[in-house]
């Protein structure tokens, strides 16, 4: 019965109010069985402002417990005039009446060796201090007197220090000693009006850091709490109804277990009210390297075009000591050390970029990755023995630096380049290394050349990438075309551009289809492009065009998608670079076709808009370290179980765009695709489905998957097709002349 026991034991832990059943047993589960076996016995306490509100439940729950109480209170108001022996007696007298042990101490906690020698003189000795007196005098900071200020600091400060120092040879010499210090929310989140009390705090928090590590060796622990609770201090500072809630003997319990023997808390921030208790942390973000080399200097503009990373808390962490937090600074320094490159270039700028699961799967979707592709799954899951990013990944670093700074606005001297006007016009990307799957990456990122081509100015980028150890991962040069900067007298052509390379002029090796869909820039732009240029209709209207256009890299992703599939087997390692010129813009939601041609080790590509034409991608090519043939492409990329979905998607947007020339074909048409010799799908004219009910299809074409995708892809002549009776027609023949005018010459069909 072991196994219903453990069951009934986990929920009632997670839910209080839940009734422990175990046979033979039945009772109820509250918080205060937690904590009966906790004894103070033996143990002498200190509670300072012990005469009401927290220090009051702080005494009567330790001498409750067994413990000998000194309880100090000054008897003064809440800004610390007056004395009075009547707030310290009264707690005093309750204990005793309880059975308990307790003395009363008048001093001031700036006196504090006499509040520790009443301790030592009534009981012999001290093991716990409770630094909990406390006073306010809020104003605004430009009214704060310096008595306000020192009064304050003189309290909780001094006051905390003095009875502390005191009690700490005690504590060294029979190697045990608890203290608490009391802060605030006030100290930690600040707070109008009280800046004086804000400032002594947050001291505390210093301080007891501090003792929690010079008394760890003699089991000296000390920790802060951080109250929020009814008392003389708060009582018409809060609404009344929290202020009611806010009750003390509901922290008291914290502070107890903080202190005793068994604990092992220590140099900790615990915050507490109503029932509750939270540990709170000073935290640090992973933040950015804001210069790449030890010779850099540090700008405020390379501090603006890091800030984002700087401030970013998502891998926010706490350092746990001085040493750690330095440890950390010194290994960027020797990365920055090893980065040191004389040769680097004035202008650069430096950009930081965090490496995660959640960028990569973005940038990987926008590019046409799917489940549905067993092969794509090395890209889309983090736990896959193979996870990595793809190769244009590599661009990602360079491209948010270059949009997030003025790299390319100020390229040209007496110009402002307008970012609406600016296109992509060429991509160059060569790995040293596998692009790490987390952690950072530092761009060093700089204007290499700008020539002047009339109607328009070509700006040069280049872009080093580095790892978290400084070593090289990427090199990549953006070509960015600015519309209407031309003009300045520069020169046409620069040595420093990497060339493209025309593609060989015979039928394509290998041909891939991927559509694109509506949604691709919008989802693009969760990859760090955030140009408007590529969402905006009004934004796109300025630069000349007459809807938002899809990002070149995302057409270049789903081109190199298809090369590493068909020659890479899919695995970056086999990758060495790629370039390829954006020749003319996509629309989102048109199909892609990218055609191959291997020559050695150098795979060149077009890549090709079905719908229209349009070549989109030119001059390109990847290096393979090893190429890898492959006869899979097609089933990587199809977006169905059929590979042909794509081409009859791509056809009935011809037919949506083309209606005067559908009325003058006059025909129905019904498409029978078949797989492994079994019917697989049909489509009437170019949807899916049967011919409506009562309209019979004037021409049945029909043949298998793979025939339809080499017909459109023009790798198969559909007369060929015919004869070899690889693609079989009924009914009117001649009427799919009349196809002709409708498809475009590059769909056959």
């Amino acid at each position: 019965m072991l196994f219903p026991s453990i069951c009934i034991l986990r929920l009632a832990s997670k839910f209080p109010n839940l009734y422990l059943v175990i046979p033979g047993i039945v009772r109820r589960r509250t918080s205060s069985t937690m904590v009966a076996n906790l004894k103070f016995d033996d143990r002498v306490l200190v509670v300072t402002g012990a005469g009401a509100g927290l220090g009051r439940a702080y005494a009567l729950l330790f001498a409750e417990r067994g413990a000998s109480v000194v309880v100090n209170d000054l008897g003064g108001s809440r800004d610390g005039a007056g004395k009075s022996s009547n707030a310290a007696d009264v707690v005093v007298n309750e204990i005793k009446s309880k059975g308990g042990k307790a003395v009363a101490d008048y001093n001031s906690v700036v006196d504090g060796d006499k509040i520790i020698q009443t301790a030592l003189e009534n009981f012999g000795r001290v093991d716990v201090v409770v630094n909990n007196a406390g006073i306010l005098r809020d104003k605004s900071f430009a009214r704060i007197s310096d008595t306000d200020w020192n009064l304050i600091f003189d309290v909780h400060v001094k006051g905390s220090f003095k009875t502390t120092q005191a009690a700490w040879p005690h504590f060294k010499k029979q190697n045990f000693g608890r203290i608490i210090m009391t802060s605030s929310a006030a100290g930690l989140y600040g707070n109008f009006g009280q800046a004086n009390y804000s400032a002594a705090k947050m001291a505390l928090v210093g301080l007891s850091n501090t003792l929690a590590i010079e008394g760890a060796k003699n089991n000296i622990h000390c920790n802060v709490i951080v109250p929020t609770a009814a008392s003389r201090l708060t009582e018409d500072i809060l609404p009344p109804d929290f202020f009611a809630e806010l009750k003390p003997e509901l922290i008291a319990p914290v502070v107890v277990w903080l202190c005793h023997e068994s604990c092992d808390e220590n140099g900790s921030i615990i915050d507490s009210a109503v029932g509750w208790a939270s540990k709170c942390q000073i935290v640090r973000s992973k933040g950015s390297i804001i210069r790449h080399s030890i010779t850099d200097r540090v700008t405020p503009e390379a501090v603006q075009n890091n800030w984002r990373v700087i401030t970013d808390m998502d891998k926010a962490s706490n350092p746990g000591s001085i040493q750690e937090a330095t440890a950390g600074l010194m290994e960027h320094l020797e990365t920055m050390k090893r980065n040191a490159d004389p040769n680097t270039p004035k202008n650069a700028v430096s950009m930081t970029t965090n490496i995660n699961n959640k960028l990569i799967f973005v940038c990987l979707f926008t590019v046409g990755a799917s489940v549905r592709n067993s092969d794509d799954l090395r890209f889309l899951y983090e736990g896959h023995e193979d996870f990595s990013p793809l190769p244009t990944f590599a661009v990602i670093p360079g491209m948010v630096g270059i949009m997030n700074s003025d790299v390319i606005t100020s390229a040209i001297p007496g110009k402002t380049v307008e970012l609406s006007r600016i296109l992509h016009g060429e991509q160059y990307v060569e790995l040293y290394k596998p692009i790490p799957a987390s952690g950072e990456l530092n761009s060093v990122i700089h204007v290499a050349d700008v020539m002047d081509k009339g109607k328009g100015a070509v700006i040069l980028c280049n872009v080093e990438t580095f790892d978290e150890r400084g070593e090289k991962v990427a090199f990549c040069q953006t070509s960015a075309f600015a519309v209407g900067c031309g003009g300045f007298g520069g020169k046409r052509t620069s040595d420093k551009s990497i060339p493209t390379f025309d593609a060989p002029n015979r039928q394509p090796d290998a041909v891939a289809i991927a559509k694109t869909n509506a949604d691709q820039a919008a989802i693009n732009r969760l990859s760090g492009d955030f140009n408007p240029l590529h969402i905006d209709p009004q934004f796109a209207a300025i630069g000349g065009y007459s809807q938002p256009i899809l990002h070149g890299l995302c057409s270049l992703g789903f081109s190199v998608r298809h090369v590493l599939a068909q020659y890479g087997e899919n695995d970056i390692a086999n990758f060495k670079s790629l370039k390829a010129r954006f020749s003319k813009p996509v629309t989102p939601g048109e199909t892609l076709k990218t055609a191959m041609w291997r020559e050695g080790n150098r795979v060149h590509f077009q890549t090709s808009v079905v719908e229209s034409g349009n070549v989109v991608l030119s001059g390109a090519y990847v290096d393979f370290h090893k190429i890898v043939p492959s006869d899979i492409v097609q089933k990587l990329l199809s977006s169905s179980e059929l590979q042909s979905e794509a081409i009859f998607s791509a056809m009935s947007e011809q037919v949506e765009a083309n209606l005067d020339k559908v009325k003058k074909i006059n025909g129905v048409f019904l498409y029978v695709i078949t797989k492994n010799g079994k019917e697989a799908g049909k489509w009437r004219k170019v949807y899916k489905g049967d011919p409506e009910s009562g309209v019979k299809a004037d021409t049945t074409l029909t043949c298998d998957d793979d025939v339809m995708v080499d017909i459109a892809t023009s790798k198969l002549n559909p007369q060929v097709a015919f004869m070899k009776g690889k693609l079989k027609i009924k009914g009117n023949i001649m009427l799919t002349q009349k196809l002709k005018d409708l498809m475009n010459a590059q769909s056959k069909l």
